[in-house]
């Protein structure tokens, strides 16, 4: 094992590099990650998914994730549908940095949401959603659609975002036609919104198997398939889930803060995901346990200089 030297200013590729020869604990699994995430993007017979849950899109990880969207690096997307409410709210409001112990009941009285140490005001998050949403829905429904997948929602809202909401991860799956699949679609104010435009038109359907059968080509279409995981819950699951009908994951990524011990599907190694079938047990499978927002802009720098060289 070697030391790791910083006092050279190494670039990010290197100081990974230095990671994987000298780090401890935890250090070396983000290094062996970086490995992983390279080999992945740098694959070009490798349909790769990218699942991740609504948070860290509050944050300015989304600006990461739209960088591997508008690159092209990934072929497919799997989320929540906070998702598609921050991506769209955040398009054309601003959030705030706030604090983990500020006073919840003063906030509410004020009409501002605290997520973790991030501040929303109201009229940035719901409000915004709906004023952007009815018109969304009213030109899909004159366009003749009665049936509504999920991906043909999250499309429909990247076309309205103008082109100046650069960081905009529903604009950049437009433009670069990569669908985004959200099987708990009614699980936001998005979803909501589709449920109140429901009550005026009810020939309006949710086409939630149309959704899954798309992912089924991509997953019986991929040569091999790779899944950048980050965190768990629904969006995790629905990744693995479907890739165990062509015998599991060719590789996986996988970053979590959450605990394995409780027996949960947010906290399941990548090795436990064998036995299930949903990863290959010849897979390239790297656990890395952290904070998201934290190391996904570290990994995904250090991996694009990796594959630039």
């Amino acid at each position: 094992m070697k030391d790791v030297r910083v006092d050279d200013r190494p670039s990010l590729d290197t100081l990974m590099r230095r990671l994987e020869e000298g780090g401890g604990f935890s250090a070396k699994g983000v290094a062996e990650g970086v490995d992983l995430l390279a080999r992945m993007l740098a694959d070009p017979e490798m349909t790769v998914f990218l699942s991740f849950p609504a948070d860290i899109v509050a944050t300015g990880t989304r600006g990461v994730l739209t960088t591997l969207i508008d690159r092209g690096l990934v072929d497919a997307v799997v989320t929540t549908c906070g998702t598609l409410d921050h991506d769209l709210a955040r398009a054309f409001r601003p959030y705030y940095h706030g604090a983990w112990d500020l006073d919840d009941a003063a906030l509410h009285r004020r009409h501002l949401y605290r997520l973790g140490n991030l501040v929303i005001p109201e009229s940035n998050y719901g409000t915004i959603i709906e004023r952007r949403m009815r018109p969304i829905l009213t030109r899909l429904w004159n366009g003749g659609t009665r049936a509504l997948s999920g991906r043909a929602l999250a499309r429909a809202i990247g076309e309205a975002i103008p082109d100046r909401a650069r960081s905009s991860l529903l604009r950049a799956a437009y433009r670069r036609d990569v669908p985004v699949f959200v099987p708990g679609i009614t699980d936001g104010a998005v979803g909501s919104q589709v449920w109140l435009f429901w009550q005026d038109h009810r020939a309006l359907s949710l086409d939630l198997l149309s959704d899954e059968q798309a992912l089924s080509d991509l997953v019986y279409g991929a040569k091999r398939a790779g899944a950048i995981l980050l965190g768990g819950g629904i969006s995790k699951h629905h990744t693995i889930w479907w890739n165990q009908f062509r015998g599991g994951l060719d590789a996986a990524l996988y970053v979590t803060t959450a605990v394995e011990w409780d027996g949960s599907l947010s906290g399941a190694r990548t090795r436990e995901a064998i036995s299930w079938g949903k990863v290959k047990p010849r897979a390239r499978h790297v656990t890395v346990e952290g904070d998201v927002t934290l190391l996904l802009p570290l990994m995904v720098g250090a991996a694009l200089e990796r594959i630039a060289r």
